[in-house]
């Protein structure tokens, strides 16, 4: 009886009594080699100008698909906008890195198993894919219910957290920053893009929030939602209005810079939900150019203690 092979690393099964005086050998060719390249194995693909490059698959010996880690190099973009990397319709995970060079935005290479969709692999990653013989899909997506750090925490990626986020240290997200609870950071805060928070987010030493620029109308409403430092430039006598989502942002505190425009004079008055001192409600600098800082803090759900510091250089 011939030797056969497994079906997905095609691994060399002998039958008995095959292979006398070189069974050993074959074992460890065939099988133990095989395997040391499933778990560990670094194989380097180039592309070329091709539009599909498929993998070999060998069964019983050395090949690229068995490798557990797969760096491909090359160029795509000059005959083909897309390169195809065909991959074995066997169940199995890999982990690419992806060292290709692109010509611009629009070229891309996808993983995939021939006759089925496919994935566009990420330009200049390092990431984990899984294939059940017919669909790929990156591993690429991790769920927690709460996350404590007491370091520092680094995501390189995009974050959607449904729980708590505590870091002691600092927190630095490389892509978007979707929370649905609360947000506490005890270090500087790094965004280096979208951060929505729909419960309270608090950033404490060494943290910074965006400037949000509100819309200059006859009411200027500020969303508690989107930061707490925000800008407004007046081109005319202006109402503040009580801002919105105090009720999830209750004992947060910041300032709005008030900014008078090319004409000055502007006025500026305040919802009921505004309180300060004394009851007193200030003047803006009427000067053209001159620059206000309304800070606050909310109180509960209908009051914003404030106060303006008036007159700053602009």
């Amino acid at each position: 009886m011939a030797s056969t092979y497994t079906t997905n690393l095609r691994l060399t099964k002998q039958a008995d009594g095959e292979n006398p005086n070189s069974w050993g050998a074959i074992l460890n060719d065939g099988v133990i080699s095989l395997v040391d390249d499933a778990i560990a194995g670094y194989t380097t693909v180039v592309i070329g100008s091709a539009a599909t490059v498929t993998l070999s698959e060998n069964q019983g010996s050395g090949d690229q698909s068995r490798s557990a880690i797969i760096e491909f190099k090359g160029t795509v973009g000059g005959a083909h906008d897309t390169i195809n990397i065909l991959i074995p319709n066997n169940s199995k995970t890999y982990i690419i890195k992806n060292s290709v060079s692109y010509n611009d935005s629009t070229d891309a290479i996808v993983l995939k198993v021939a006759g089925n969709t496919g994935v566009t692999i990420t330009d200049d990653s390092t990431a984990m894919y899984v294939t059940n013989g017919t669909t790929v899909l990156p591993v690429a997506q991790t769920t927690f219910t709460n996350i404590t750090a007491t370091g520092n925490l680094d995501v390189s990626g995009n974050a959607s957290v449904s729980g708590a986020v505590r870091v002691g240290g600092t927190l630095t997200v490389a892509g978007a920053t979707s929370l649905a609870s609360t947000l506490s950071v005890g270090g500087a805060a790094h965004f280096a893009s979208t951060v929505t928070v729909s419960g309270k987010g608090k950033f404490m030493t060494g943290a910074f929030a965006p400037i949000v620029t509100l819309t200059d109308a006859t009411s200027v409403v500020p969303d508690l939602n989107t930061s707490n430092v925000f800008a407004v430039t007046l081109a005319g006598n202006r109402t503040l209005a009580a801002p919105t989502n105090t009720s999830t942002n209750i004992g947060a505190t910041g300032h709005i810079f008030i900014v008078q425009d090319a004409t000055g004079d502007r006025t500026l008055s305040y919802n009921a939900a505004y309180q300060f001192p004394s009851g007193t409600v200030p003047v803006l600098t009427s000067a053209s150019g001159a620059v206000d800082v309304l800070f606050y803090a909310v109180r509960t759900t209908a009051k914003v203690d404030s106060i303006l510091v008036k007159n700053f250089t602009r």
